[in-house]
């Protein structure tokens, strides 16, 4: 197979890379934001969502996404696909590919599917959630987030807390990767067993000890499809613990961001209401979904020409 520039890790694509990647997202936001949210960037390019694990909101993203830039687009309905009849994962990719697929985007339940497609495929290969391993376009997103709502590119000296359930989160993997990378401070809040063992980032148990100086509060859902039983604090202990509740949230800052990725398990680690706080911007990081993700199949496939409206 030829060599291809692929999207599948933070790491992989680097500071650089991820960089200009922020500043086309911002681009692509303004894109969104026409009367008519479409260019004809990727006229003539096909992508396909294959979703081996159920995701609406990022495969309706990404969909979204593709046909702002005109391309066409494929979806594998795995329930109803010829994986149920005993094809394999690499009989599908090779069926697809001889369809003229330029993009796969791939969600998978496995760990490094997308790195394994790539060996199967003259497309590029974007990560759209691989097992508990990587989400490379919600931290994407994510980071612009921030970016856009601080209104500065300089992340250094920005405080993060990301609360939850970090062993079994790829979000929590990739963001905090991306923040790292682009000079934030990352701290993890969770009970002990729900964090990965050999932990590299700092870590407490402790979500009231630090509420209210952090500049980002990332809250995340409890991942019992991936876990086993009594990992999780029984009862409300868990909720007590670690939940933004509402004494918690008058204790933040003004000027802190709350950020979740979706989907949202109310009332276990969230107990208010975000659309009443002031700090939340869980809206505009599904607003801001679109416009990353057009830019990494822009930044992939496209050429400038193709940006002008059409």
């Amino acid at each position: 197979m030829s060599e291809r520039r692929h999207f599948r890790s933070i790491a992989e694509v680097g500071v650089d890379s991820v960089r200009r990647l922020l500043d086309l997202t911002d681009h692509m936001a303004e894109v969104s934001r026409r009367p008519n949210p479409k260019v004809p960037a990727l006229r003539g390019r096909t992508v396909c969502n294959l979703f081996f694990e159920d995701s609406t909101r990022t495969r309706m993203s990404f969909d979204t996404a593709a046909k702002r830039l005109s391309a066409d687009t494929m979806t594998l309905a795995v329930g109803s696909s010829s994986v149920n009849k005993g094809e394999s994962l690499r009989d599908t990719v090779e069926t697809l590919s001889a369809m003229g697929v330029d993009a796969f985007v791939v969600r998978h339940r496995t760990a490094g599917v997308p790195w394994q497609i790539s060996g199967w495929t003259d497309a590029v290969v974007v990560n759209a959630g691989d097992g508990w391993h990587a989400h490379p376009t919600q931290a994407l997103l994510d980071a612009y987030t921030i970016m856009n709502r601080r209104g500065t590119k300089n992340f250094e000296g920005l405080s993060v807390a990301i609360v939850g359930d970090i062993r079994h989160s790829r979000v929590a993997r990739s963001v905090t990767e991306i923040l790292t990378m682009l000079g934030a401070t990352v701290t993890h809040v969770a009970p002990r067993t729900l964090l990965p063992p050999m932990n590299p980032t700092p870590s407490t148990h402790a979500l009231d000890d630090l509420i209210g100086s952090v500049d980002v509060l990332y809250m995340l859902r409890i991942q019992t499809e991936r876990m086993g039983t009594g990992l999780v604090p029984g009862g409300s202990e868990y909720t007590d613990r670690f939940a933004l509740t509402p004494s918690r949230a008058r204790r933040l800052r003004p000027d802190s961001l709350v950020m979740h990725p979706g989907p949202m398990n109310r009332g276990v680690e969230i107990t208010v209401d975000p659309s009443e706080l002031p700090q939340s911007v869980i809206t505009a990081q599904v607003t801001n979904g679109i416009a990353a993700r057009m830019a990494v199949l822009f930044d992939l496939l496209g050429s400038t020409a193709g940006l002008e409206e059409g």
